[in-house]
């Protein structure tokens, strides 16, 4: 089940963070604890959805996003490591999409650490393509028409 994010889901989006977003990231331990402190705002820019269980509400994935104009820009999503590879993060991001096609967005774009490869993958197995590397963030920019 897919649902829009409530305060309550909060400690598990930032345990996700913590335990599978944090460990992929080149940031230094004091820009970590600056995007630590901002995340509560960060959530409220966009909009999360998270994905549930279907045989409880046990939160085990989210994907949150933003929409700037024609563009929806993917900013975090992230599955537990026990629910990896049950097409939950298939699942959110064509929930994703499906909300920036509803309000209008022309394409999808996204930024991947250089070190996640699965995170890369993941994203050209759903027709995302690789635009450039920025080496100035260590990300991969892919992007997908909508």
């Amino acid at each position: 089940m897919i649902r829009k994010r409530s305060s309550q889901d909060d400690t598990i989006i930032f345990r996700l963070i913590e335990q599978e977003l944090v460990p992929l990231s080149h940031l230094s331990a004091q820009e970590m604890n600056q995007i630590r402190k901002e995340l509560p705002r960060r959530l409220n820019r966009g909009i999360t959805f998270v994905a549930c269980r279907p045989d409880n509400a046990q939160v085990v994935g989210f994907i949150h996003v933003m929409l700037h104009g024609e563009l929806l820009y993917i900013d975090l999503i992230a599955i537990s490591s026990a629910h990896q590879g049950m097409r939950y993060g298939k699942k959110l991001l064509e929930h994703a999409e499906h909300y920036g096609r509803l309000r209008r967005c022309k394409r999808a774009k996204v930024m991947v650490d250089e070190d996640n490869i699965r995170g890369i993958h993941f994203y050209l197995r759903h027709q995302y393509q690789m635009l450039r590397y920025v080496a100035l963030s260590r990300c991969h920019e892919l992007e997908k028409s909508l």
